[in-house]
Order: C-alpha cells, then structure tokens, then sequence
C-alpha cells in the first residue's frame, strides 16, 4: 500500500486515499467560483467520484456546470460545446475529472473561454499564441499520457489528425500559453 505524498514539478500533485474528497478546498485556493468538471463516459459517474467531488464543490460553496461523453482522442466539437456552455454559467475554472482526454478537453475549453474574440482551434493550428487561460486542474482516474502534467494538449478536428498545442504550467499550476 503506497504512502500518501504531495508532489509538485512544476505542478501540485495530491495524492492518497480520500483526496478527491479535497477537491472543493484545492480548487477554492484558486479562487474558482463556478467550476466546469469536464469528464468522459459514466465510469466518473458510476464509480461514485463525480457525486464525491460535486459534493466537495458544493462543501465549499462552488457553483458547477458539467460537461461529459469526452471520447478518446478528443473532438474540437466538444471543446466549442464546452466554451458555449462556459459562457452561458460563466465558468471561471475547469475541472476535468477522468484521463487525458478528458484532461486536453478541459485545458482547450480553458484557452477557449479566456480568449472569447478568438477561434481555440487558432492555437491547434499554431497561427497565434494564446495570450490567456482560465486556471485548470484534473482528477485523474488513469495516468497513461502525463497530460496532467504535461505542457500540451491533443484535439482532434473531423478528420484531420490531432494537433498538439504547447503549454506552459506556471508555478501556481495554471495553464498558460507560449505568451502567457
């Protein structure tokens, strides 16, 4: 049985039994006042872990919208999805609660909604950088890709193959782009 331990490069890993039952109280340190969680299929819900963190959100007086069914390679279309409905609550933080699709979902729909005037699917296409991003964080249920730490994220748009845009992570954890 493994040890619980904090680990931060550059970013702030919790890890242990019962830490998602902490989410609410992490994503509070970032100011998050209305949460998008972004997740996949039903496993985050049957599993029990999104009623647990919706819980701990709600703990901490934290509004949320939620967005799910984020498939295996991730679609543009669920990103511009993400950022309408971002909008319509006025999400201020995104969550994503599953794997690395889900992850690299959460992280476009954040550049999306920093950057309203502007196409997300501009920074896929690396002609512009993005010069701001709503915070992100994730839940991880598998570590298979290391997006959850990685700089990058891979969207897929129709049949074109996915475009992988570079991050960066600053040392509070935010995402930001290459000018961010």
């Amino acid at each position: 049985m493994a040890n619980n331990f904090q680990y931060y490069a550059p970013t702030k890993v919790y890890f242990g039994r019962g830490e998602e039952r902490n989410t609410g109280r992490y994503v509070r340190e970032y100011g998050a006042k209305n949460v998008m969680l972004v997740y996949g299929g039903n496993s985050a819900r049957r599993s029990g872990l999104l009623a647990l963190i919706k819980q701990s959100l709600q703990g901490e007086g934290i509004a949320f919208s939620e967005i799910g069914g984020v498939v295996p390679n991730p679609h543009l279309d669920k990103v511009y999805e993400g950022i309408r409905l971002g909008r319509k609550h006025g999400t201020d933080f995104l969550l994503a609660v599953g794997g690395g699709s889900a992850i690299d979902t959460a992280k476009a729909i954040a550049y999306g909604l920093a950057e309203p005037e502007r196409d997300v699917w501009e920074l896929y296409e690396h002609t512009r950088t993005a010069r701001k991003c709503l915070p992100a964080a994730s839940v991880l249920t598998i570590a298979a890709a290391g997006s959850e730490t990685s700089k990058g994220s891979a969207i897929c748009a129709g049949k074109l193959p996915a475009a992988v845009c570079p991050l960066r992570q600053k040392r509070d954890g935010r995402l930001r782009g290459r000018n961010g």
